[in-house]
C-alpha cells in the first residue's frame, strides 16, 4: 500500500508521516470501513474526490478537503459516524485523519499542504 507524509507547510507542522493513498476505485469505495481507529500519524489520502461520507464507520474522524494546488479549501473536525461532507467543485482530493488531528497541527482554510511518497 503506497503511503505519504502531509505537512503543513504554513504552519510548519506535521498532519500524518503514513497516510495511506486511495487513488483506485476499490480503495476509494472501502475507504476506513472496517476499521475500528486510525492510527497517531495515519490516515487516508483519497483521490479524486469532492466529498465524504461516515455512512457504517464506528468512530469520528477529521477531514481536510484540498484543492489542486494543495490548499486547504474545506475542513470538518470530529465529522460522527453516519454523516455526509457537503461537496465542493473546489476539492480535488480528501484526507481523512483520526479525530483531532486538524487541532493539533494548527490548520486552517488557505493554508498551503506538502504531500511526498513515503519509501
Amino acid at each position: 500500500m503506497q503511503c505519504v507524509k502531509v505537512r503543513n507547510e504554513t504552519r510548519a507542522t506535521l498532519i500524518g508521516n503514513r497516510i495511506e493513498v486511495a487513488d483506485t476505485s476499490l480503495h476509494r469505495l472501502v475507504g476506513l470501513l472496517g476499521r475500528h481507529s486510525l492510527e497517531p500519524g495515519g490516515g487516508l489520502w483519497i483521490r479524486p474526490s469532492s466529498g465524504v461520507h461516515t455512512v457504517a464507520m464506528t468512530f469520528p474522524i477529521d477531514v481536510i478537503g484540498i484543492d489542486r494546488s494543495c490548499r486547504i479549501v474545506k475542513m470538518w473536525s470530529c465529522l460522527k459516524p453516519y454523516r455526509i461532507t457537503s461537496v465542493s467543485w473546489k476539492m480535488r482530493s480528501v484526507l481523512e485523519l483520526p479525530a483531532g488531528q486538524i487541532a493539533t497541527s494548527g490548520s486552517q482554510l488557505g493554508d498551503l499542504l506538502q504531500i511526498v511518497e513515503v519509501a
